[in-house]
């Protein structure tokens, strides 16, 4: 007898669940990623979100840099001149870490596209994650990677202080 083969009744278009999905900064769930170890953890928030399903995310651990680790910032930019190649990322040692970020970026993007994310809300003032800032103390110097990519890709994101 031919053996069947198995297919999935879930439909990739819907979510198997009803609550809605949304996509917060590891950081801003209380979870200690930061490059210094610690969180910015959001009660606030969080109560807010209550009900739905939430996925936290760190890019620059999904990039493969370890925690804690040493603070990076952008060069020469912002997260998009960093996706354009006109600008790096580089940590406290002056080690370029530009490709552990791009890399992060995309693993983001991939969670996103595969969990039918509803919002997104990441950590202002990162590297990584800014959505006005990814320069610690300027009040505006454009999105960090993940959030560049993001919306290169017109997906949203809500920047959280």
């Amino acid at each position: 007898m031919p053996k069947k083969k198995l297919s999935s009744k879930i439909n990739p278009k819907t979510p198997s669940t009803s609550n809605p999905i949304v996509l917060l900064s590891a950081c801003l769930t209380g979870i200690r990623s930061r490059y210094d170890g610690h969180h910015k953890l959001r009660k606030r928030l969080l109560q807010e979100l209550s009900g739905h399903l939430i996925i936290p995310v760190c890019p620059e651990q999904l990039g493969g840099l370890p925690t804690p680790r040493s603070r990076a910032q952008v060069i020469g930019g912002s997260g998009l001149d960093v996706l354009r190649k006109k600008a790096k990322v580089v940590n406290a040692q002056g080690q370029d870490v530009t490709a552990q970020f791009i890399k992060g970026a995309k693993e983001t993007l991939k969670i996103v596209r595969m969990s039918h994310i509803e919002k997104i809300f990441l950590k202002e003032g990162s590297p990584s994650c800014g959505t006005q800032r990814c320069i610690r103390r300027e009040k505006q110097s454009g999105p960090g990677v993940t959030t560049a990519l993001l919306l290169k890709e017109g997906i949203n994101v809500i920047g959280i202080e």
